[in-house]
């Protein structure tokens, strides 16, 4: 064996101990990056953790904020609701008042006809002939539901009733019977008088029923043609007014008593694509004035209850006027007395030099 054979293994083993520090220092600089990537890693976690617990209690701030916000809209819903209810009730309230009123206030009359006699001609007025105006006051007479077992005495003089009033109770005397009766203070049914203004054109008149199968210009035409025929009874248009919407509208002639004189016939033809009957009427103008409401107390009237009704009325009726006529009794001349016995209702009825009334 030579020099150089024995020296190769030892080259080798050289070789082979640098290629293992080597193989050792690479796998101790991967070790240190790896701790390095696990603590940045690490680092990162952390931060994404911390993050993570701060987006999390800022959504349960914000859960919670809306949550409050809900709580609070339900709650302002529900007073909403609670006043919409109240504000309904108090409507309803004041729409049964408001019927109530008006059902009180309502006056069926049939009114009388009257004859009118021609004083003097209006010169300042600048449409003479072409209306006709009246004024109409209406009166309501104060009155007074009276039901059985009542009475109401009207004395001659004020201090009379005063007297009777400051009595808790009179006793009667009906031929060899008694009766115990109550007076008390009478307020009469609230009544009202007011003025109608009425203004009634003697050129102008009103149609409906007109149906709409034209167009709204040859309509106006058609309307015109028909109204101005003489042999209808219809004369010279001024105007036409046409309300396609409603099938209404209005004619006004030239010349006046051509309203008035088809008003009285309630139909008139027109012509359209075909006939049509239509309804015509005078344009009446109203306005209510001077609307005054009165309720009070008659100070002369007394109300007297708790009549028994054991006798027939117009008897029982003479023994009260014949009790409260005698001075010796607190009482005075009488000028009117009605008794409604058991069973009766009576609507009593004030003239107006007897409502005589204290506010």
């Amino acid at each position: 064996m030579s020099d150089s054979d024995a020296v190769k293994p030892l080259v080798n083993g050289k070789k082979q101990l640098e290629k293992a520090e080597d193989e050792k220092s690479r796998l101790q600089l991967a070790k240190l990056s790896a701790e390095d990537s696990k603590k940045e890693a690490s680092k990162n976690v952390m931060v994404l953790q911390q993050q993570g617990k701060q987006r999390q209690e800022e959504f349960s701030k914000t859960v919670k904020g809306i949550q409050n916000d809900i709580s609070m809209l339900e709650k302002g819903n529900k007073d909403l609701m609670e006043k919409l209810k109240k504000s309904q009730a108090k409507l309803q309230a004041k729409k049964s008042e408001s019927a109530t009123l008006q059902q009180r206030f309502k006056i069926y009359v049939q009114i009388p006809e009257k004859k009118v006699k021609f004083t003097h001609k209006v010169e300042d007025s600048d449409d003479s002939g072409q209306h006709i105006k009246g004024v109409f006051t209406i009166a309501q007479r104060p009155s007074v539901l009276l039901k059985g077992g009542q009475a109401l005495i009207t004395f001659e003089e004020e201090k009379v009733a005063a007297q009777i009033l400051k009595m808790a109770k009179c006793t009667v005397s009906c031929d060899k019977d008694k009766v115990h009766v109550k007076p008390k203070s009478l307020t009469l049914d609230p009544f009202v008088k007011f003025e109608v203004h009425l203004d009634v054109s003697t050129k102008t008149l009103s149609f409906s029923n007109v149906p709409f199968t034209l167009t709204e210009e040859r309509m106006r035409d058609r309307l015109e043609i028909s109204f101005s025929k003489p042999s209808r009874g219809g004369g010279e248009v001024q105007r036409v007014d046409y309300d396609k919407h409603t099938g209404k509208g209005q004619i006004t002639f030239l010349n006046s008593g051509v309203a008035e004189r088809l008003a009285l016939k309630r139909k008139y033809v027109v012509d359209m694509d075909r006939e049509v009957n239509v309804k015509v009427d005078l344009v009446y103008n109203y306005k209510l004035k001077k609307f005054q409401t009165f309720c009070g107390t008659p100070t002369r009237t007394i109300l007297l209850c708790g009549i028994t009704d054991f006798q027939d009325e117009e008897d029982l009726q003479d023994h009260l006027e014949i009790h409260f006529q005698k001075p010796s009794n607190y009482g005075g001349e009488v000028e009117c007395i009605k008794y409604v016995s058991g069973g009766n209702e009576v609507k009593a009825f004030f003239t107006e030099d007897m409502a005589e009334m204290e506010a």
